[in-house]
């Protein structure tokens, strides 16, 4: 295929070996795998998930969930704060399928029991320290006096204890985010006794980010993992230390419409719109917002090759993206070649592109998108 424009690829061979990897993992813990779709969005995408297995999901929004209720998924736990406003769309997944909703709020909580029309699975949701939503993990007053309400009525099966650790994407390396897994651990397990101190029994743990589940080698003592990430990875979580290079499994490919060799650049076309405004810092704290690959053959299944030395993106804006590029490869780069761009934050970089072309030319639709 000849590309011309700004054009997202995926290797679906590191996907599946993506997938495959932290299923192990969950299947060797005796934890449920239950990945969070948000990543690739795709229906394509996610049959490979059930070739390993995989029947439970995460989603984050309830859109995305009648998305992937469509494509035949059953049991979707929607990794969000319920949104009361949409109670009529909740109604009509509760009636189809296994529906698990996050709440953290009584007000949350009277609503759904007197407006639902059918039965949900309820978990609490906690914060252990990532300060976006839940119970302060601090607070297990509010916590029990939560579960009691779900508890009272027949609407709700009370599943347990949900977090997002996403202060790991803060941590200085490995060791700082085993540290953060297990304050995590420790934090949601003083939450559960006190909860059989109050009567509350059959409470599972759920915990979900790809740091943790890269990481961490044993998830035992969980009930359930959501990481989504992981599916492509990205520069972010390269350069956290959680995958290697050649775990990255998405590349866009940008023209080369110019150069400039008095300042060492290359500007692409692909910017804020196609990569995302997400950046990323280097070890000597030069901000970037991607890494740079040459293509690794002749044809487009060959794939990208190596990220190149001393090169990144070093600007984008809406249309454009300029490129430093160390001397040792400015000339080999020609206007019209393309550039494979790794991008920092691979969630917003698929949602912006729409979809993404395999290797041997399979495109695979995002939710929303043609």
């Amino acid at each position: 295929m000849f590309i011309t424009k700004p054009t997202l690829l995926v290797d679906t061979a590191r996907v599946r070996r993506n997938i495959k990897r932290i299923a192990g993992k969950a299947l060797i813990s005796g934890v449920v795998f239950r990945p969070h779709f948000k990543t690739h969005q795709s229906s394509g995408i996610g049959e490979f998930f059930k070739e390993e297995g995989v029947a439970s999901i995460a989603v984050s929004s309830m859109d995305m969930a009648l998305y992937f209720a469509d494509s035949g998924w059953k049991d979707i736990t929607v990794a969000f704060p319920v949104n009361i406003r949409q109670i009529d769309v909740i109604n009509s997944l509760a009636g189809r399928i296994n529906l698990h909703l996050l709440v953290e709020s009584e007000q949350t909580v009277n609503f759904l029991k007197n407006n639902l029309l059918y039965p949900v699975d309820l978990w609490i949701e906690i914060d252990v320290g990532h300060r976006r939503t839940g119970i302060d993990c601090s607070d297990g007053e509010a916590v029990a006096k939560l579960a009691g309400l779900i508890r009272s009525s027949r609407k709700f099966k009370f599943s347990g204890l949900l977090t997002h650790a996403g202060n790991t994407y803060r941590a200085s390396g490995n060791e700082e985010i085993k540290e953060i897994y297990r304050d995590m651990v420790d934090k949601l397990y003083k939450l559960k006794e006190n909860l059989r101190r109050n009567g509350v029994s059959d409470i599972a743990l759920s915990i979900g980010d790809t740091p943790t589940a890269g990481i961490v080698a044993d998830f035992s003592e969980v009930d359930e993992i959501r990481p989504g990430n992981f599916v492509f990875y990205d520069v972010m979580q390269y350069l956290l230390g959680i995958c290697k290079e050649e775990d990255i499994a998405v590349a866009v490919a940008c023209p080369v419409v110019a150069k400039y060799g008095g300042r060492g650049e290359v500007v692409v076309y692909g910017g804020a719109v196609h990569l995302s405004k997400e950046r990323a810092s280097l070890k000597n704290g030069t901000v970037i917002y991607g890494l740079v690959s040459l293509a690794d053959g002749d044809t487009m299944e060959d794939g990208w090759g190596k990220v190149l030395r001393n090169s990144y993106v070093r600007a984008v804006s809406q249309e454009h993206g300029v490129i430093k590029i160390a001397e040792e490869y400015f000339d080999k780069i020609k206007i019209g070649d393309l550039l494979y761009i790794l991008p920092v934050h691979s969630c917003l970089t698929v949602n912006l592109m729409g979809g993404c072309l395999s290797l041997s030319g399979r495109y695979f639709k995002v939710m929303g998108h043609g």
